[in-house]
């Protein structure tokens, strides 16, 4: 899962964006307002972090200019203000859940995490391609009713093919969703995570559900046939 963080403190955005990013997520950091508001028109992510006292442009705006757009990314606003009337100005414009600095990191996960099930609730909880059964929100695989331990990058991968099952995935679409934009290593990174998901989600089953698309990258299919 990709996420935003918007927060001018540099310091504490490093600290969070390092801590999401040891939980498996793939995180992009904007230090202003107008940054970051670029950055979620461009890209798509699963949730965004959002301070409210911003250079350019404020927390609020930038979440009022998402709502109008028709994005319902879910949004956890921070701030160093505390009051119920700057909490309900927050969720007014559209924010989904609000936290007040400064905050214990173990609740800004115990937050994200919820919010990230709530929008799985709201769409499909479980994606299902063929025999295997992927529930984002606990993180959970299994084949064939049998679970499949997988690291979390390894998760995240296979997430965004299951999230495109039957259709071909690139290698440029799989390193913007899982890792973070500034990634600058060897693309060929792709090939090794789904070579680990072929010897834990295919061959230990029989089957060859993960194709490679020469020149164009990679398809999930529907269990894919069993090796005779």
């Amino acid at each position: 899962m990709r996420l935003l963080i918007v927060e001018d403190e540099r310091r504490l955005a490093t600290a969070l964006a390092r801590g999401l990013a040891a939980e498996g997520f793939a995180v992009d950091v904007a230090h202003d307002g107008v940054d970051g508001l670029h950055l979620a028109r461009e890209q798509e992510y699963d949730l965004i972090v959002l301070d409210i006292m911003l250079p350019g442009l404020n927390g609020y705006r930038v979440c009022a200019s998402l709502r109008d757009d028709g994005d319902d990314t879910p949004i956890l606003m921070l701030t160093a203000k505390d009051g119920e009337y700057d909490e309900a100005e927050g969720l007014d414009t559209g924010a989904d859940d609000y936290l007040t600095k400064p905050f214990s990191y173990v609740v800004l996960q115990a937050r994200i995490r919820a919010l990230l099930r709530r929008r799985a609730r709201t769409g499909s909880p479980v994606l299902r391609v063929g025999s295997l059964s992927l529930d984002p929100g606990a993180r959970r695989v299994t084949r064939d009713g049998e679970e499949v331990a997988l690291t979390t990058k390894e998760f995240a991968v296979l997430e965004q093919l299951a999230r495109h099952a039957g259709e071909v995935v690139s290698k440029a679409d799989i390193l913007a969703h899982v890792w973070d934009f500034a990634y600058a290593g060897d693309p060929n990174i792709v090939e090794v995570y789904v070579s680990a998901l072929r010897r834990k989600i295919d061959v230990p089953f029989g089957r060859r559900s993960i194709r490679t698309v020469r020149g164009a990258g990679y398809r999930l299919e529907a269990d894919g046939g069993r090796d005779a």
